[in-house]
């Protein structure tokens, strides 16, 4: 799994949002915090608002602002809906898994369904209010474990 500059920008502008939680920023105000182009932003504020994590408004007060709380927004979910499975390789994908030339005696393959199970579940663990918190709570064998800023 490789997260790509959207899905990186895309989290970029929903945790300004989260700082911002309730209030309409422009997209130029959210540009100047993420330090990602106008142009690029509104292609990926227009894919998060499809997916229902943020609403406009227009006009000369316009701008965008969250449509969910931060603790309703997961990350795995934001991740997946915009950057597509999680899985390093598509023989270990759950939701677009295609057979390698190996399947039978791959050796490897347990290797990447452990990736990807452990990518998945910090992942799905983390909500947007726990990035904006900056408290990261990972259960390990049992035992949770948080990471602070």
């Amino acid at each position: 799994m490789k997260v790509s500059s959207k899905g990186e920008y895309a989290l970029r502008a929903l945790l300004v949002l989260g700082q911002h939680d309730g209030q309409v920023l422009s997209i130029s105000d959210i540009a100047d915090k993420t330090l990602v182009t106008v142009r690029y932003l509104e292609q990926i504020l227009l894919q998060l608002k499809k997916l229902g994590y943020v609403s406009s408004k227009r006009g000369a007060q316009g701008g965008y602002r969250l449509k969910l709380a931060p603790q309703e927004i997961n990350i795995g979910e934001v991740i997946r809906r915009l950057e597509g499975p999680l899985s390093p390789m598509s023989c270990a994908s759950v939701t677009a898994y295609e057979p390698c030339q190996l399947e039978a005696g791959c050796m490897l393959k347990p290797l990447w369904t452990l990736v990807r199970d452990t990518i998945a579940h910090v992942l799905e663990q983390t909500t947007l209010d726990d990035l904006l918190s900056g408290k990261l709570n990972v259960l390990d064998g049992g035992n949770l474990i948080v990471y602070k800023k």
